[in-house]
């Protein structure tokens, strides 16, 4: 069983959904960044997913796209984004998952990119923008390093097509629960909730559930019906909310990560069942 199965499986033994948290890897700067992570880790966050930062992303809303150009601007490539994985494995034995778009894969090489992710400690790959028929020219090379393939699910997937992208699953199913831009308001628990039993019936992996989840209550509501929560935008706000206020007041960026480490201690604790 691959890391993230275990992670899974894991969380389902202590009666609770695993919780997978979305970071901009190098958000706002390389040495916070890291903070950040190895704070959230140390307070029970089951799958670190990791993105890599892209100059015109399309499914990620402001908060997010924010987050990109803060990592960029800092010095973020894809080169360090590795790097930043092989730090962390030394620290933790914590799942990652590596979130991208197809873009920058491409450039690095996507038979390199694979072995050098895999390499690095990386336990996964999700690509946002790779649609199931262009999927041929990178699943080859996610299975022979190794990694898990995790593919995006979306509320407006006809049945069948939800039924042979999930085909391709090896660590879990990605759940979109609604409709929009990371960051969107207005979830429908109810909808997401009986669009999760759907996908999980044709699901060989687990499913989590993402997009548009940002409170505690959310999470409390979803977590009976979902295997997994993905929680990204309130994260990412929340990094962006701290550095204003160190930016305009002072003070220690160290807090940014301590804040972020009690949000996952909150996060975690609601997925409780």
């Amino acid at each position: 069983m691959n890391a993230i199965l275990s992670a899974f499986e894991q969380a389902k033994h202590q009666n609770t959904a695993a919780l997978v948290g979305y970071l901009a890897a190098g958000d706002p700067d390389p040495a916070t960044s890291r903070d950040i992570i190895f704070s959230m880790l140390s307070q029970g966050l089951d799958i670190l997913e990791l993105g890599i930062p892209f100059s015109d992303p399309t499914a990620d809303g402001p908060a997010i796209q924010a987050a990109y150009q803060r990592a960029l601007s800092g010095g973020a490539r894809l080169s360090s984004v590795l790097e930043l994985v092989k730090d962390i494995r030394k620290h933790f034995k914590t799942p990652i998952v590596l979130f991208s778009y197809l873009n920058p894969i491409l450039q690095y090489g996507a038979e390199k990119f694979c072995m050098d992710a895999a390499k690095s400690g990386a336990n996964g790959l999700l690509v946002v923008d790779m649609p199931m028929e262009e999927s041929a020219e990178l699943l080859p090379f996610i299975k022979k390093s190794g990694l898990t393939h995790i593919p995006l699910v979306a509320p407006t997937t006809p049945s069948e097509r939800a039924k042979k992208i999930c085909e391709n699953a090896t660590g879990f199913t990605y759940l979109v629960s609604m409709t929009g831009i990371t960051g969107s308001a207005g979830l429908d628990v109810a909808k997401a909730s009986a669009l999760t039993q759907k996908i999980r019936k044709v699901s060989p992996v687990p499913v989590a559930l993402g997009f548009g989840i940002s409170t505690e209550a959310d999470v409390k509501t979803l977590a009976p019906v979902t295997d997994g929560i993905v929680i990204g935008s309130a994260f990412v706000r929340a990094i962006a909310e701290g550095m204003e206020k160190v930016n305009k007041n002072g003070g220690d960026k160290k807090k940014v990560a301590a804040t972020l480490g009690e949000m996952t201690k909150k996060f975690k604790a609601a997925c409780r069942r």
